[in-house]
């Protein structure tokens, strides 16, 4: 008996440079085992990168922001998709993110395959700010039969994003990260704490605010993980802020690397100013073992639970003092590593699969 196949991908390079590819090969590895084999399309990549999907397509169309070049960029991805659909027949098509292009040209071309869309953050985030995206946004959902999102405050603002007229089409399913079989980060003695910061280096994660809130204190050292093109302001502010000795700045991290940097720190600091669909690299620290220190942005909280403390979105002093406040104690470090490996236990990779496999078979007619 054929296996039923999932056409999705994302116009990125097929990489584990964000949060979403690396989500989607730790979510269409475990489709596997519940029946369903994946093609996903991609931008071209190093091609080293050991990921899980069954099948890849590469993707030729020239990549083009919103903006002018955007439209003509949807149409030539929309023609190579109608040539996926061809070659591949799929039975359900899985469109990541709701407004990126990749996106869109499934919508366009999808015809008779039932799609499901995934909403991913910057995509939400995107449609805010841009009527383009927001119009790409509505397009997308109108299409789709169910609507995925990671967490309620995610689902309201597509709901009003699409002035409410798909409400019944959004479905929160909490996302997940495969768990280690123990923590790896323990509570250390000592009253200087080493944090870090870890992920992709835009003005949505703020990394700035981790940087000033350091200025705020005495002894305390951050390391900062990832690339992105606010790295050059961000060093400048730690030479303005005479942090240079404070402050280092690593290269991205392939994901299980970063797992065994996660042991040489105390703490994250999670700092992103509006919107965060989910937040997996700190719940992958509290995994391990780590407290997170993070932004009070919608949703985070909930993710987050009680393995971590918070503070509002882009106050520095704030965060300085969550800081001091955090090495002075390290009865409160105990409790928080408990609470953040206990927190993480819940966001389980294997219950989003279920999850999605569960919506994929009502997308197709299946029980």
């Amino acid at each position: 008996m054929t296996r039923p196949l999932i056409l999705t991908g994302i116009d990125l390079p097929l990489e584990p440079s964000c949060g979403s590819t690396i989500w989607c090969s730790d979510v269409y590895t475990r489709l596997a085992g519940h029946g369903y084999d994946t093609v996903f399309a991609h931008l071209p990549g190093s091609g080293t990168w050991r990921h899980g999907f069954t099948a890849t397509a590469q993707l030729a169309a020239r990549k083009a922001p919103y903006g002018p070049g955007f439209d003509a960029y949807a149409d030539a991805l929309t023609d190579e998709v109608r040539g996926l659909l061809r070659t591949h027949q799929p039975d359900l098509i899985h469109a990541q993110h709701l407004g990126f292009g990749l996106a869109l040209a499934f919508s366009r071309a999808a015809g008779a395959t039932p799609m499901v869309s995934v909403a991913h953050g910057t995509d939400v985030i995107a449609a805010t700010e841009h009527e383009q995206a927001r119009a790409v946004l509505n397009e997308i959902v109108e299409a789709s039969v169910h609507v995925i999102v990671p967490n309620a405050a995610m689902a309201d603002e597509v709901d009003r994003l699409t002035g409410g007229r798909h409400t019944e089409r959004l479905v929160v399913v909490p996302w997940g990260v495969p768990l280690p079989a123990a923590p790896t980060a323990h509570p250390r003695a000592g009253r200087r704490l080493r944090l870090v910061h870890a992920g992709r280096l835009d003005a949505n994660k703020d990394t700035v605010t981790a940087i000033e809130a350091l200025a705020r204190t005495e002894g305390h050292q951050l390391t900062v993980i990832g690339s992105g093109g606010e790295l050059g302001t961000l060093t400048r502010r730690t030479a303005e802020l005479h942090l240079g000795d404070r402050v280092t700045f690593e290269s991205f991290l392939p994901r299980q690397d970063l797992f065994k940097r996660f042991a040489d720190f105390d703490a994250m600091l999670f700092t992103t100013r509006t919107l965060e669909a989910y937040g997996l690299v700190a719940v992958e620290a509290q995994a391990h073992g780590l407290p997170v220190l993070f932004s009070d942005v919608p949703g985070l909280a909930a993710t987050l639970g009680a393995g971590g403390l918070s503070f509002p979105p882009g106050d520095c002093a704030a965060l300085a003092s969550l800081i001091d406040n955090l090495a002075a104690s390290p009865a409160t470090r105990h409790i928080l590593h408990r609470a953040a490996v206990a927190n993480a236990r819940g966001h389980d990779i294997a219950h989003t699969t279920a999850h999605l496999a569960a919506l994929s078979r009502t997308a197709t007619g299946g029980a």
